[in-house]
């Protein structure tokens, strides 16, 4: 008899319900995760509580005006990737002639509030591929040179990757700057960032996106005034109403800058950071693809963003 044996005929989470959990999860909003998984909020919200009742704990606070994670939904979250991508895996390649093709879009940004890719991914029919998982850029590039996608778009490039790894560049996502509204810099049309350096800036971990870490941190090297740096929570909703509550400030993608909160409130940055601190969006595929469904996939990609200009 082996481990999982007496597993059979027990009750556990379906597929559908982990990728409910995990939308929601990544969002924070049951209206955007119902959009992003092309089905309407109720039976999303019957999702959620028939997990919920399943496992014997709460994996949401809900009020009016916001949703956040449990102590038990942040524990669920890798093991949902995980559990998922393993059953990814799991799948049969087909003839490349037929196949699918596997998609994973960063949860970086929100790919319905970027014009120039909204289109060509709704052509794809992203949104309606129960695999396409919604991760970091870092773990997306991990599943692409597994073999678990087929492409990926994510933030920024990924050196560990890069030898197995073909980019090209989509476009350039703007950062805006997350503050208090009762701070002074809230009256600025743009706001530097050493306006702000009253305040610690809320920072994720290099391994999160290791060149885009990178990339922020040396430019925060050469600022006149010293950046002070907290851990971010792994909460989004929490870290802006700590920003509300006028306890720090954040660097959030535009397309991501759609909760409103009293107190809180959003800037453009000045030229001279904006320059600097920006997402480079690319497409990847693995070095030497030859199936055609992919390589039509990425071209449709490519032609949606083809009159942006290229990062210096």
């Amino acid at each position: 008899m082996t481990p999982a044996t007496h597993l059979i005929g027990t009750m556990l989470p379906s597929v559908k319900q982990l990728q409910c959990f995990l939308a929601v999860a990544h969002e924070l909003n049951f209206r955007r995760a119902a959009e992003r998984l092309s089905m309407t909020q109720p039976p999303l919200t019957r999702q959620i509580k028939s997990l919920e009742a399943l496992l014997n704990q709460s994996l949401f606070l809900r009020s009016t005006h916001e949703v956040s994670l449990t102590e038990a939904g942040r524990s669920l979250v890798p093991r949902a990737e995980e559990i998922l991508l393993a059953l990814a895996g799991l799948k049969v390649e087909p003839s490349p002639a037929d196949a699918r093709v596997r998609i994973g879009l960063t949860r970086t940004l929100n790919f319905d509030r970027i014009a120039s890719l909204k289109q060509s991914l709704a052509h794809l029919r992203v949104g309606e591929d129960i695999e396409t998982p919604n991760l970091t850029s870092a773990q997306l590039l991990q599943c692409l040179t597994k073999n678990t996608l087929d492409l990926v778009i994510s933030g920024e490039q990924g050196v560990a990757q890069a030898e197995n790894i073909e980019y090209r560049w989509l476009c350039r996502e703007p950062l805006l700057l997350a503050l208090p509204a009762a701070h002074p810099a809230s009256a600025e049309e743009i706001v530097s960032l050493e306006s702000v350096s009253d305040l610690p800036l809320f920072w994720f971990a290099r391994s999160a996106n290791p060149a885009f870490y990178d990339k922020c941190e040396k430019h925060f090297s050469r600022l006149e005034t010293a950046i002070k740096r907290v851990k971010e929570p792994d909460d989004s909703l929490v870290m802006l109403t700590h920003i509300a509550r006028g306890k720090g400030f954040a660097l959030m993608p535009q397309s991501k800058c759609t909760f409103t909160q009293h107190g809180l409130c959003y800037r453009p940055l000045r030229s001279a950071d904006a320059q600097q601190l920006h997402i480079d969006v690319y497409v990847a595929i693995r070095r030497g693809e030859t199936r055609q469904p992919v390589l039509a996939a990425r071209k449709r990609v490519c032609d949606a963003t083809a009159s942006g200009s290229q990062p210096a």
